[in-house]
């Protein structure tokens, strides 16, 4: 089954300032996301693959277009993360049946390697309504400059049979950061970990 798209968004959001210090190079987030029709939105159904081959093909589409956003190459993408908004039509499995089972490999195509667990959130919700994206850095869970998170809202999705799909890809991690741990530049990325 291919995914039934409404709509598709794309932004970047750069931080050039922080508490009065200037960021240079400026730290780039960006979110890419697809609003679909739930195919089993309404009645409980016990096999949830279409969803999972839907999450498959939004993995790929959704981390190429935050790639392009950035203008930047696979290799330099930092961080990454996913999370999906089910109309209230839907159910929460719906959610993770597009995240987990397929998702991630088609984005770590789209990062070049991610080694480490893709962060991830899933709600219910309606138009309007927020979602968070969370973020961590692609090879190294414990490169602590890259968790982060960046919010997703359209004022129109999700509808009640509608999923919203985000992706995020960092250039970079926070603003500033100072709370020690793992840097990006040390990070070797062969566990996941470190």
């Amino acid at each position: 089954m291919s995914a039934d798209i409404r709509k598709l968004a794309v932004w970047v959001e750069e931080t050039h300032r922080e508490i009065g210090k200037s960021i240079t190079p400026p730290t780039r987030k960006a979110v890419a996301l697809a609003v679909i029709a739930n195919p089993f939105a309404g009645s409980y159904t016990e096999d949830l693959s279409a969803l999972m081959e839907i999450g498959a093909e939004l993995g790929a589409l959704l981390g190429d277009k935050c790639i392009a956003a950035l203008g930047i190459t696979p290799d330099q993408a930092q961080s990454y993360g996913k999370a999906a908004m089910v109309g209230e039509n839907g159910e929460l499995e719906h959610a993770a049946a597009i995240l987990h089972p397929k998702l991630g490999a088609p984005l770590r195509k789209a990062v070049e390697k991610g080694a480490a667990l893709v962060p991830s959130s899933k709600k219910m919700g309606g138009p309007g309504h927020v979602l968070d994206v969370p973020l961590g850095h692609k090879d190294a869970a414990y490169v602590r400059s890259h968790f982060d998170g960046i919010e997703v809202r359209l004022n129109d999705a999700p509808r009640a049979n509608e999923i919203m799909v985000a992706v995020a890809v960092t250039d970079s991690g926070r603003p500033l950061p100072r709370v020690g741990g793992l840097t990006h530049e040390d990070a070797v990325g062969e566990d996941g970990l470190r």
